[in-house]
């Protein structure tokens, strides 16, 4: 049976196949989901139209036939490149716009923010619990979370109507009004999610939801009536019923929001904020005054609060510094641990050391289909690896063989033919059909040694599956341009003792210092990491290396031939802003802008392609329908053209896949200049600043002379100083998660 809807905003269509045996005990943490088929649209169609042919092939398609297969308390991630639709995925789950979701299932989600573009995901108004960002509302961060994990506010309101009514003594009608308002408010709330139930079904389950829904039309319009009845309709065992149950349901609600229960609640929120980095000072502060990053941190902790079956949480890590990685890791691993029903928890990160720590299986996005994996990244890109391998030399034997036997036929062919040999005639019969229908995979589906007549199903099969050996799936490649030579030896970049201080006003006021003593040299080739909590002062670092902010003490100088390339943590929302005020702008024209004529349009387009934006993506795609990996890559090249000696990347990952990370720290890895890496990406520094190589060896690493000749420094920044890290980035992580077992005991 399929089903399909038209929701929010009419830009999400979702179809798939639902089972015909009612379940009367469902398992509210599980989903499984067979046929699955999403397609986003730009146009608004009639709500509850089912989507033709045409309109669905007009949209773009995200998933098509998959299945969608949770089991209870297990944690995932979705896996997939940028643009493909993980979080589109992951709002059709949220807002249960797929059929089979029963009513009942408390889903929480932290979505990305809108600007983020790494996803095609719609604007629609969600009808669940979706967390968003609240700047306009005037609660403090405290009340915001609370109010979310206890829907604080909306009880206190109908608390309020109540009370109100209750104490009246003018009136002995108020109790009785307010109790059939409240009454009338919480049924057109469910009358909502039961009309989107009933447009969600078809068929059999179709027609019972729409009979219910008919039927609950009829109590909300009876309510109707009661509400706007007359005060001398009303009878005396009427008024004194309903006043009865408006008591009692006062009481309820009171009980709801118990000094006692709403305190424990707060001690969790509090332990929550502090653990994302809230300070303690922050709590009450309004959230509409907050940056988006906190905000964006606030939305995590109402999501992690919420008691809920299904936690979904899109690039949760994209706010926060180490230790809040460390201490979400280890909050997400003790729900497993939570009674006997914990959530079911999905993610998507680009944050391999986070995926690798938290998730037990693998969903992958690919070619518009989901594909599941048991284990972290590690053991899957290892999979994958000896599959190809494996595949690949099986392919390689069998061409080898049918190059044989096709050269044996031939012979056969030719010597039946001089000598009317039928016998030999036949035989090159009999072996071209082999070749043409028998050669294949040698094992089948179960995997063991494939039968033709037991694994060759289906009237319309012919031949055997042919080997085909899995594409490789770390993203676009990326190639740099070779830095040029400086001509004359000398460091890139020096810092000798240098403090900066923030001026005052007051001269009774002492300066704070952000920065203190610091030291740090960059030569040509250098690989230097820098690690550090948010406010260490890493910004304030990056400013004095780029010559944008002068020391307040100390010496800094720069190689007189130095081009530097600067990658800001701010440069995908910068291009995002760029493109909402030039509508047309692509990466082609604005590149083009650029250079001013230093480089013709053909190596304009080469770099860009080098870089993953070949084509018509390049010149026809405007930069708001840029995904946030394409983005990134657009600031690359901005950057790259210049053919700079330095290249300083302050938090490169945050908007790009796992796939693409891979691809991008193999591309530096074999770059001749110098990096600087500001980043939080475990996975990064150790790659591209420690060196770390993946089993099979990093495949953009340079020759082994080249190695020995480079320096590879990880500093850690704190308190103001610029130290060096002897152990390198685990040598940090190791000290933030004893720093966060001391926050969970406190």
């Amino acid at each position: 049976m399929t089903t399909s809807t038209e929701e929010a905003a009419a830009t999400i269509l979702v179809s798939c196949k639902q089972t015909r045996f009612h379940i009367e005990n469902p398992v509210y943490q599980e989903l499984d989901i067979e046929g699955l088929n999403i397609t986003v649209t730009s146009g608004a169609g009639k709500a509850g139209a089912k989507p033709k042919g045409k309109a669905r092939a007009d949209g773009l398609e995200i998933l098509a036939n998959a299945n969608l297969k949770l089991k209870a308390g297990v944690h995932y991630a979705l896996i997939g490149r940028n643009g493909t639709g993980k979080s589109t995925i992951l709002k059709a789950v949220a807002e249960k716009l797929i059929p089979g979701i029963p009513i009942q299932t408390r889903i929480s989600i932290l979505q990305q923010t809108a600007s983020d573009g790494s996803d095609p995901v719609p604007e629609a108004t969600s009808s669940l619990q979706k967390l968003e960002l609240s700047s306009g509302n005037q609660f403090s961060v405290l009340e915001e979370v609370v109010d979310r994990a206890t829907s604080r506010n909306e009880i206190q309101r109908e608390i309020d109507v109540l009370q109100k009514a209750i104490e009246n003594h003018e009136s002995a009608l108020a109790p009785l009004r307010a109790f059939r308002q409240v009454h009338h408010d919480r049924l057109k709330r469910e009358l909502f999610e039961k009309d989107k139930d009933a447009r969600l079904r078809s068929g059999t389950r179709g027609m019972a939801a729409r009979k219910a829904l008919i039927a609950f039309e009829k109590l909300v319009a009876e309510s109707a009536e009661r509400l706007a009845q007359k005060d001398d309709e009303i009878d005396e065992d009427t008024i004194k019923e309903e006043t009865h149950q408006a008591s009692d349901l006062l009481a309820e609600l009171q009980s709801q929001l118990e000094p006692g229960k709403i305190a424990d609640i707060e001690v969790k929120a509090r332990s929550i904020l502090s653990g994302l980095g809230f300070p303690k000072a922050n709590f009450d502060k309004k959230v509409s005054t907050l940056s988006g990053g906190w905000k964006m941190r606030t939305n995590l902790a109402s999501a992690l609060l919420q008691p809920t079956d299904i936690l979904i949480l899109d690039e949760p890590t994209n706010f926060l510094d180490l230790l809040g990685i460390i201490w979400l890791q280890r909050f997400l691993l003790q729900l497993r641990e939570t009674g006997p029903n914990p959530p079911t928890v999905v993610l998507v990160s680009h944050d391999r050391d986070f995926i690798n720590t938290v998730c037990q299986e693998l969903i992958i996005l690919r070619d518009h289909e989901l594909t599941y994996f048991r284990g972290d990244l590690t053991t899957y890109d290892a999979s994958i690896r000896d599959k190809k391998l494996y595949l690949g030399r099986m392919r390689d034997a069998q061409e080898k063989q049918k190059a044989h036997m096709q050269q044996t036929i031939a012979q056969n062919i030719k010597q039946g033919k001089a000598a009317g040999d039928e016998n030999k005639l036949r035989q090159a019969k009999s072996r071209q059909k082999k070749l043409d229908n028998r050669m294949g995979m040698e094992k089948s589906a179960t995997g063991g040694r494939f039968k033709l007549n037991r694994d060759l199903e289906g009237y319309h099969f012919t031949a055997r599956a042919g080997i085909e050996v899995p594409v490789d799936e770390k993203g676009v490649s990326i190639l740099l341009p070779e830095a040029p030579d400086l001509r004359f030896p000398g460091p890139l970049v020096s810092l000798e003792k240098v403090t900066f201080k923030y001026p005052t006003t007051k001269k009774s006021v002492p300066q704070p210092i952000v920065l203190q003593d610091v030291n740090l040299t960059i030569h040509t080739g250098d690989r230097i990491g820098v690690v550090g909590l948010n406010g260490s002062g890493k910004s304030t670092l990056i400013k004095l290396l780029t010559d944008t902010t002068k020391p307040t003490s100390g010496i800094a100088t720069r190689h007189p031939r130095l081009r530097m390339g600067y990658y800001s943590q701010h440069s995908v929302e910068d291009l995002q802003a760029l493109g909402r005020s030039e509508p047309e702008l692509t990466a082609l024209s604005l590149l083009t802008r650029d250079v001013e004529s230093a480089l013709d349009e053909g190596e304009i387009r080469g770099l860009l392609g080098s870089l993953g934006l070949p084509g018509r993506t390049a010149s026809d795609v405007p930069l708001t329908k840029l995904s946030g990996g394409q983005l990134v890559r657009l600031a690359l090249a901005r950057l790259l053209w210049q053919t700079p000696q330095l290249l300083i990347l302050d938090e490169i990952t945050t908007h790009l896949d796992f796939h693409t990370v891979t691809a991008l720290a193999d591309a530096l890895g074999s770059w001749n200049g110098a990096i600087l890496v500001v980043s939080h990406d475990r996975f990064l520094i150790r790659r591209v600043v420690e060196g770390e190589r993946d089993s099979e060896g990093s495949e953009g690493e340079g020759s082994g002379e080249e190695e020995e000749e480079r320096r590879r420094v990880v500093y850690l920044l704190k308190g103001g100083t610029l130290k060096v890290l002897e152990r390198g980035v685990s040598g940090f992580e190791e000290s933030l998660e004893k720093r966060v077992e001391k926050l969970i005991a406190g």
